[in-house]
């Protein structure tokens, strides 16, 4: 813990002077490479946090693309963003939250308000629009956070917009792809199903023990596995589409929670 605070002093403050102004720069004019700092800022993310990261497979590129994943806590934010350039979806709330939310917007990302139903048409003609252009969208596809023993049943409702919205703005080749987020070891060892609270957020316990529990917290190896892309057209069932996803994404995260090895397929 005490590495972890002057490392954050000495090490991620100047970064964060440094980085906050240039990304909103960058930002501000819509240059190309918007995201390159995010990706090193989550880089030195995980070293801060202690995070080790596994990536098998690889994100469909190319072609505008939608990840749908599991969610288990916000340090699943870090490790995917280290890996992958992508614009996460999140909750409005999180808009909010001091510094947070600045840093989220500084990545693009796009906010929902799942308390009102016509946010979805909004939320969609972002996701539509950003991927038209080339890039990549990640939709925690559960709607909440699990502790990463099993996946809930994926929400299909801002697929189907998002389909849609993909194709108004003439997005045409769009897929699906599924991705699964695995925490399997704790200071290099397997994670029982009571630590799992160490690595999850808990909605039981409070914000602040949330926080210190994941800060202080072991060197934690998690992979994240990119499967195999499902075309999405504009007049497939986006219900079948998602749950095809979500059996991917549920299978990969059994066997990789059971320390079997995940076949590497192309995207």
């Amino acid at each position: 813990m005490i590495f972890r605070v002057l490392f954050f002093i000495f090490v991620f403050v100047p970064i964060m002077i440094v980085v906050i102004p240039l990304q909103a720069l960058i930002n501000a004019l819509k240059l190309p490479f918007w995201n390159v700092l995010p990706r090193l800022f989550h880089r030195i993310g995980c070293f801060f946090l202690g995070l080790r990261v596994e990536v098998i497979g690889q994100p469909a590129t190319g072609r505008p693309t939608l990840l749908v994943s599991n969610h288990i806590s916000w340090t699943d934010i870090v490790a995917v963003g280290s890996v992958a350039d992508v614009t996460f979806v999140a909750k409005r709330e999180v808009g909010d939250w001091p510094f947070v939310g600045m840093m989220a917007r500084l990545q693009k990302t796009i906010f929902v308000d799942r308390t009102r139903r016509s946010d979805a048409g909004r939320t969609a003609q972002e996701m539509g629009s950003h991927m038209a252009n080339g890039n990549a969208v990640l939709l925690f596809a559960e709607g909440q956070s699990d502790i990463g023993t099993h996946v809930l049943p994926f929400r299909s409702a801002l697929v189907g917009a998002a389909q849609h919205a993909m194709i108004e703005a003439g997005a045409r080749d769009v897929v699906i792809q599924p991705l699964t987020i695995a925490y399997t070891r704790l200071q290099g060892l397997p994670v029982s199903r009571n630590e799992r609270s160490l690595i999850a957020w808990i909605k039981s316990k409070s914000v602040k023990q949330n926080i210190r529990e994941i800060l202080g917290g072991p060197v934690k190896d998690v992979t994240v596995a990119f499967g195999t892309p499902i075309p999405l057209g504009e007049n497939d069932n986006r219900k079948q589409v998602t749950k095809a996803a979500e059996d991917q994404v549920r299978a990969m995260l059994v066997a990789l929670n059971r320390g079997q090895k995940l076949p590497v397929k192309a995207a």
